[in-house]
C-alpha cells in the first residue's frame, strides 16, 4: 500500500472547517451539547484505557458533557479506527491514537481507510518508554552482554511481544536491525501473557511499556537492561538507555487524540486547548506520571508532525523486517 504524501497528513493537522465562519464559531462555542464518545482500540484495564478515562473525566469536568470511553479491540486497533473514520465529523466521536496506528499504515496492505488521510490530529497526550527486560536467570546483565550472547547463540533467543505490530514488537525489530542480532519473535495476545511467560522463563526478552513492568523490575522478578527512549525514565532512573550502547536507537509508545477528517477546526482547537490544560494540571500530570508517561503538550500541528514522523519511521522497520499481520 502506498502511503499518502507526508504533506497531506500535515495539511490535515492545519485544515480549516467547511462551515461558514460565523456558524462555525457558534457551533464550536456551543460544543459539546451531548455526550462525546471516546473510542479506544484496546481492551479495558490497560494503560491506554486508563489514560482515556483520566482524560475523559477531565474533559467532562471542563466542558460539562460526558466523555464516554468505549473499548473496541480487534485487528490491531483497526476496528476502533475504522469506527471513528466512519463516524460523523462533528466532534462527538474521538479516537485514542495509539502506536499501532502508525505501524498499521504499512503493516496492513488492505485497509478500508487511511489513518493519515482520514484521521485529523487533535492533541498529543503522553509518550512512554519501553523497558528491554529479561528473566533474572538470563546470563546477560547489560545490553553489550546481551548482544554478545545473542551473536554467540543465533536464533536461540525468543523475543516476546504483546502482538504483531505493537510498540514492543517494532521496538524489538528495530533493536535487531541496529544491534545486528537475531531473535525469534513470539507474539502473544496482549502484554499480560507475554510477561507471564517471561517471568516463567519460556521466553528470554521482552520490550514492554515501563508502566506494565516497573513493579516486577523493582521487586527483582525481571531485570531491566535498558529503556528505549533517548533519555532515562523517571520511573527507572538507574536504568541506562539502549542508545547508550546502540547509538541512535529510540523507540517509545505515544498516545493522543484524533477525530474524523473534516471535523470543524474550531472544535478541534477547543479540544486541544482543554487537553493541554489537563496536561498542565499538577494532579492530572501526577496521574499520568504514574503511567510512566511524559506529557507531549502542543498544537494539533505538533501532534500531526509527530504522527507523520512515527508513521515514516516504522514504515521502514516494517518493510525491512518483512513484518506481516496475523
Amino acid at each position: 500500500m502506498k502511503l499518502p504524501h507526508r504533506r497531506q497528513f500535515l495539511h490535515l493537522a492545519a485544515g480549516a472547517a467547511a462551515l461558514p465562519a460565523m456558524s462555525r464559531i457558534a457551533f464550536a462555542q456551543a460544543y459539546p451539547t451531548r455526550p462525546v464518545h471516546f473510542i479506544v482500540g484496546l481492551a479495558a484495564g490497560g494503560g491506554a484505557d486508563i489514560l482515556a478515562r483520566l482524560m475523559g473525566q477531565w474533559l467532562s469536568e471542563r466542558l460539562g458533557q460526558q466523555f464516554v470511553v468505549e473499548n473496541r479491540p480487534g485487528a490491531g486497533t483497526n476496528v476502533a479506527t475504522e469506527a471513528v473514520v466512519r463516524a460523523p465529523a462533528d466532534g462527538y466521536t474521538l479516537l485514542m491514537v495509539l502506536p499501532p496506528n502508525a505501524v498499521n499504515a504499512t503493516l496492513y496492505q488492505k485497509l478500508n481507510f487511511s489513518f493519515i488521510r482520514d484521521i485529523a490530529p487533535v492533541a498529543g497526550l503522553i509518550r512512554t518508554p519501553l523497558a528491554m527486560e529479561v528473566n533474572p536467570s538470563f546470563p546477560a546483565k547489560t545490553v553489550p552482554e546481551f548482544i554478545a550472547y545473542a551473536k554467540a547463540n543465533p536464533d536461540k533467543i525468543s523475543m516476546a511481544s504483546a502482538g504483531i505490530g505493537t510498540s514492543g514488537h517494532v521496538a524489538g525489530e528495530l533493536f535487531k536491525m541496529m544491534a545486528h542480532v537475531d531473535m525469534v519473535h513470539v507474539p502473544y495476545r496482549g502484554g499480560a501473557p507475554a510477561i507471564i511467560d517471561l517471568l516463567g522463563g519460556q521466553v528470554q526478552v521482552l520490550f514492554d511499556p515501563v508502566s506494565s513492568s516497573t513493579e516486577y523490575i523493582r521487586a527483582g522478578k525481571l531485570r531491566a537492561l535498558a529503556v528505549t527512549t533517548a533519555t532515562r525514565s523517571e520511573a527507572l532512573p538507574d536504568i541506562p538507555t539502549v542508545a547508550d550502547f546502540v547509538p541512535g536507537y529510540e523507540a517509545s509508545a505515544f498516545f493522543g487524540v484524533g477525530a474524523p477528517k473534516n471535523t470543524p477546526a474550531d472544535i478541534i482547537e477547543k479540544l486541544n486547548k482543554e487537553i493541554n490544560a489537563g496536561l498542565a494540571d499538577p494532579k492530572l500530570k501526577a496521574r499520568l506520571a504514574d503511567l510512566g508517561g511524559t506529557v507531549i503538550a502542543g498544537s494539533r500541528a505538533d501532534f500531526g508532525r509527530l504522527l507523520a514522523d512515527e508513521t515514516e519511521k516504522w514504515a521502514k522497520v516494517v518493510k525491512l523486517a518483512g513484518m506481516k499481520p496475523e
